[in-house]
C-alpha cells in the first residue's frame, strides 16, 4: 500500500476506522500513526477499539511497544487494500475525464493501421484528451488480438481476429484485398486480376502468421500447379518497397499504402479470388472486462472517426464486384 498521507484522497473518502487502522497496520504504532495523520492517538485508539467491538475480533497484538496484526487484522487489512486500490483506480478515471491527472490507454495493432489511420486517431485523441498517455504496440493481426485478450492492451486494431468468447469486435470494415504493383508493371493496366494472372510474375508475399497471408494460401489451394519461388516478409512496408523497385506484385488491402498510390509509385488492381474479396479491419476490446474511462473514450473517438475515414468502402466493394461479374 502507498504510504499514508493526509491528502490521499481514496483515504479521506473511506471510513475514518478503516483509514486509522491502516496506517497502524502499516506503521506498528498508534502513536506513529497520529503523527502520520496529524490526529490525536486517543481518537486513533478510540476507532481500532470500536472496529474490534463490531467484528467481535481482536485485530493487534501488541509485541513489546509495537502493535502486530493478529489473523482477523491480515484479512481486513488485506480489504482494505483493495478497497484503496478501487478508489484509486476510480479517482483517476475522473480525474482524467477533468483533464486533472494522465489517464492511459494501450493499443495493439497491425503494421498497416499503424502507419496511416492510427497516427491521426492518436493525434486527434491526443488534441481532445492531451493529458491521456496512449501507448502503441505494432504486431501482427494474430498477436493484437491476444494481447486484447490477456488484458496487455485496452484496444486492439486487427484484422480477421479469432472467434473467441474472450474479444468482443466492436466494430468492422470489409476491406478489398488487392495486388499492389510498379504503374509500369505489365499487369499495371488490366482493371482487375485473379491471383493466377499474378502468379506468372515475381511475388512478394506476407509471412505466415499475417492475417493476409492465409487468405492467400486459401485461394493458392484452388490453383492448379506450383508457385514458383517467391519472396516472404512480415513487413508490408517492406513489400510495398519491393514492389516499387524489384517491380514484383505485393498483396494488401488499401490501408497503409495511400501515399504509394496518390503519389502513383504503385497501383492497387482488385483480386477477382472469392478468398481476396474482403480482409475484415475489427477494433477488438476483452469480452472479459468493461473498457476504464480513458480506453472507452479512445474507442469511441476511434470508432467515430474510422466511419468517417472509410465511408465508401462498402460502395467500392460492390462497384468491383460488379467489375468481376461482368468479368465472368
Amino acid at each position: 500500500m502507498a504510504g499514508a498521507k493526509s491528502n490521499d484522497k481514496a483515504r479521506n473518502l473511506y471510513a475514518p476506522a478503516m483509514r486509522y487502522f491502516s496506517v497502524v497496520a502499516e506503521l506498528g504504532s498508534i502513536r506513529a500513526a497520529s503523527r502520520e495523520l496529524n490526529v490525536a492517538s486517543s481518537a486513533i485508539n478510540r476507532q481500532i477499539l470500536w472496529l474490534e467491538e463490531a467484528l467481535g475480533l481482536q485485530l493487534f497484538e501488541r509485541v513489546g511497544r509495537r502493535l502486530r496484526l493478529a489473523q482477523a487484522g491480515e484479512i481486513l487489512l488485506a480489504h482494505v487494500k483493495r478497497t484503496y486500490s478501487d478508489f484509486d483506480a476510480t479517482l483517476a478515471e475522473l480525474d482524467a475525464l477533468q483533464g486533472l491527472r494522465r489517464g492511459t490507454v494501450a493499443i495493439a495493432t497491425v503494421e498497416s493501421v499503424a502507419e496511416t489511420l492510427l497516427p491521426e486517431l492518436v493525434s486527434s485523441f491526443r488534441r481532445k484528451y492531451p493529458g491521456i498517455h496512449v501507448s502503441v504496440t505494432v504486431t501482427s493481426a494474430l498477436e493484437a488480438a491476444k494481447l486484447v485478450e490477456a488484458a496487455e492492451a485496452d484496444v486492439g486494431f486487427t484484422f480477421d481476429p479469432p472467434d473467441t468468447s474472450a474479444l468482443t469486435v466492436s466494430y468492422h470494415q470489409d476491406l478489398p484485398i488487392g495486388a499492389l504493383m510498379a504503374p509500369d508493371h505489365p499487369l499495371a493496366t488490366a482493371e482487375v486480376l485473379s491471383l493466377s494472372e499474378c502468379l506468372r510474375f515475381p511475388l512478394a508475399l506476407p509471412a505466415v502468421g499475417l492475417s493476409l497471408r492465409s487468405r492467400i494460401d486459401a485461394s493458392m489451394a484452388q490453383i492448379p500447379g506450383s508457385l514458383r519461388t517467391y519472396i516472404e516478409a512480415n513487413s508490408l512496408r517492406f513489400m510495398r518497397a519491393l514492389a516499387r523497385e524489384e517491380k514484383v506484385i505485393g498483396f494488401q488491402t488499401e490501408i497503409g499504402c495511400e501515399e504509394d498510390l496518390e503519389s502513383g509509385r504503385l497501383v492497387f488492381k482488385p483480386l477477382t479470388d472469392l478468398p481476396l474479396q474482403a480482409d475484415r479491419l475489427s477494433i477488438v476490446t476483452s469480452a472479459r472486462r468493461a473498457l476504464a474511462l480513458s480506453p472507452g473514450m479512445f474507442f469511441n473517438h476511434a470508432v467515430i472517426a474510422l466511419k468517417d475515414r472509410l465511408p465508401n468502402n462498402d460502395a467500392k466493394m460492390a462497384s468491383t464486384s460488379a467489375k468481376m461479374s461482368a468479368m465472368e
